[in-house]
């Protein structure tokens, strides 16, 4: 059983999602809470994921996040936003967030989006995704030269591993789709993250997809 907090100052947003997560066999919204008590209660529950308001008026959701990560067991924390693209998106992933995604996301997609977070993959809704890009660009409207350049570090299978991190694959899932052991991916995943200079898998991502190794649906770019 996944056990999830959401964190929210809006009442009808925490019991929405409560209701369509707990429809699901295998979650549980074990609590939800306002900003103001959202540490304590991630104390006390101890979930294995967290949605977080990214925007809340009694406390920054920036500082929750902060003080969530440096718990001895952190928590899966995903930030929830209204706005397609929001300033503070990149500075949440910055400070260990492992994604995003729209409060208006699909109720059939909510769960799914949740179990890839309790397994390691990265979430970010692709609509937020494509307007963040839009919004924080690298130098000159796209990926800079250096991060063109560590892109070209890797090595073939290492850029196919990378496409499918930012799909928000978890490392099982890649181990399927390219019939490599959980191993071999986890090699391959450190190795990424060397090369790239970043320290999560959302940087990853991120990084993929300013470069151009995704479509504008967040699936691997057509190379021709």
């Amino acid at each position: 059983m996944i056990r999830v907090v959401v964190v929210d100052d809006e009442a009808l947003v925490r019991s929405g999602f409560e209701l369509i997560l707990n429809a699901a066999d295998d979650l549980r919204v074990v609590a939800t809470a306002a900003g103001g008590n959202a540490v304590d209660t991630v104390r006390r529950e101890r979930p294995d994921v967290v949605l977080l308001d990214i925007r809340m008026p009694e406390v920054d959701g920036l500082t929750v996040l902060r003080e969530l990560r440096a718990l001895p067991e952190a928590p899966v924390v995903a930030m929830l936003t209204t706005f397609d693209t929001d300033e503070y998106i990149v500075t949440a992933l910055r400070s260990g967030a492992a994604g995003f995604l729209l409060k208006d996301t699909e109720p059939d997609q909510l769960a799914q989006l949740v179990r890839t977070l309790a397994a390691g993959g990265v979430v970010m809704s692709p609509k937020a995704s494509r307007s963040m890009m839009r919004a924080h660009p690298g130098p000159g409207g796209g990926a800079s030269g250096a991060d063109r350049s560590r892109v070209e570090r890797l090595t073939g299978r290492e850029r196919a591993v990378l496409v499918l991190i930012a799909e928000g694959l978890t490392n099982a899932d890649i181990g399927t789709r390219l019939h490599l052991s959980a191993g071999t991916v986890k090699d391959h995943v450190s190795a990424i993250l060397t090369k790239l200079r970043v320290t999560s898998r959302v940087q990853a991502a991120l990084l993929a997809e300013r470069a151009g190794l995704l479509d504008a649906e967040g699936r691997a770019a057509d190379p021709r």
